[in-house]
């Protein structure tokens, strides 16, 4: 069952941008709380992708506004094989749009959700390319905050790939984050401690502490600490103190001992970069050149003849949804046609709020910007064709995407 939209290519120049015309829109996958994502397929290259949309309206009644633009701001600068990497955004006057890699495989929540056991080796693979990512994330500054299984994503072939920047904060050099952020049950101990006033500031360090917290959930299929989301700050930290980390005796003394050293309370004793984690004995038979090409294969790949996703967010798009996606154009037209009178609550301080965002938007096209790189730079043209290429993330047939 897919969202039904023509899928006659538009005519396109080089200097169109991209909009919400040039895709087909194939069926919805997920929802999050800052917005939907669906299966897209660009007409003219018949690439396909994930397409991320997110109601104007929404985020500025919540406040989110500036999340999602800072999130285009980082996410524009990015490119990892390890990374749900970006490659479009536009709007429109409803909606923000993102359009990123596409990864079937599902996310490392959904096949916790579906019992799968993963293997030792395959954690240590998990943790080695997630690693890699964040080396990469520290060179651009970047903390992620949000490392956890619902946005680690699969490929088709079973390679991780880290998502959703939200809440990821940029640092200048030798300065700290103060700010709180964050999933608890995923968060370090200093960023709690910053909440009770008695730290200057945390850094990279507290992603390694979701990478170990992520690392123990996938192995036993539970997190060392029970907290919640709801569970006050002054009690996650004393759980910290005075629950001591346990670990099933099936478990090799190297895991462990790994575990132990990114779960360090003492955030100067844990494992916080990647020339840390490659000194230990424990990898010293990673071959990381051939982890960072993806020429080693993954301990568990997904099932390429299912979606990997809740299937009720299709059902949900073409039933529950008021403003459905495939009836945008047909809704708009008709917007313009009476003159904006829908009744919307969108007051003289509202619609300057709506105003703003209409003018701050990061329009983006990594597209465009590769293939004037190219361009620039004299190669061939049999170069050039393969320069601009998705890679890796984009390389299924339609037709796998249409099943359920």
């Amino acid at each position: 069952m897919g969202l039904g939209q023509s899928s006659k290519a538009p005519v396109t120049h080089d200097s169109d941008e991209v909009n919400f015309d040039h895709f087909q829109i194939l069926r919805a996958i997920g929802k999050g709380s800052f917005g939907k994502v669906c299966i897209v397929q660009k007409k003219d290259t018949k690439k396909m992708y994930a397409m991320k949309y997110m109601n104007k309206l929404k985020c500025v009644e919540r406040n989110e506004v500036r999340n999602v633009l800072k999130e285009l701001q980082i996410m524009q600068n990015l490119e990892h094989p390890f990374l749900v990497n970006f490659w479009y955004s536009f709007q429109d006057e409803e909606d923000m749009f993102m359009v990123v890699d596409l990864l079937l495989g599902g996310d490392l929540r959904y096949h916790l959700q579906q019992n799968v056991h993963f293997s030792e080796s395959t954690v240590k693979f998990y943790i080695c390319e997630l690693a890699l990512a964040l080396g990469y994330l520290r060179s651009k500054r970047i903390i992620h905050r949000d490392i956890k299984p619902d946005n680690i994503l699969l490929d088709e072939h079973g390679h991780v790939h880290l998502t959703d920047f939200n809440i990821a904060a940029i640092v200048k050099e030798d300065l700290k984050a103060t700010s709180i952020a964050g999933t608890k049950p995923y968060m370090a101990p200093e960023l709690f401690q910053v909440f009770e006033g008695s730290h200057p500031g945390y850094s990279f360090s507290v992603d390694w502490w979701s990478l170990g917290i992520t690392a123990y959930e996938l192995l036993r299929g539970q997190r060392p600490y029970v907290m919640r989301s709801s569970t006050p700050s002054n009690e996650i930290l004393q759980t910290f103190h005075k629950v001591h980390l346990s670990f099933p005796a099936a478990w090799s003394l190297e895991m462990k001992s790994l575990l132990r050293k990114l779960l360090s309370i003492d955030a100067q004793k844990r494992i916080s970069c990647l020339a840390e984690l490659q000194d230990l004995d424990y990898m010293s038979d990673v071959n990381w050149d051939a982890v960072l090409s993806k020429c080693l294969s993954p301990g568990f790949i997904p099932n390429k003849r299912r979606l990997n996703c809740d299937p009720t967010f299709e059902l949900e798009e073409m039933i529950l949804e008021s403003k459905p996606l495939h009836k945008k154009k047909k809704r708009l037209a008709r917007k313009t046609r009476d003159q904006g009178s829908d009744g919307s609550p969108q007051n003289g301080q509202l619609q300057q709020r709506l105003d703003n965002v209409q003018r701050d938007f990061i329009v983006f096209n990594r597209e465009k910007s590769k293939k004037v790189a190219v361009d620039s730079s004299g190669i061939s043209i049999c170069e050039k064709n393969k320069a601009i290429e998705d890679g890796q993330n984009n390389n299924v047939e339609p037709a796998t995407y249409l099943s359920g």
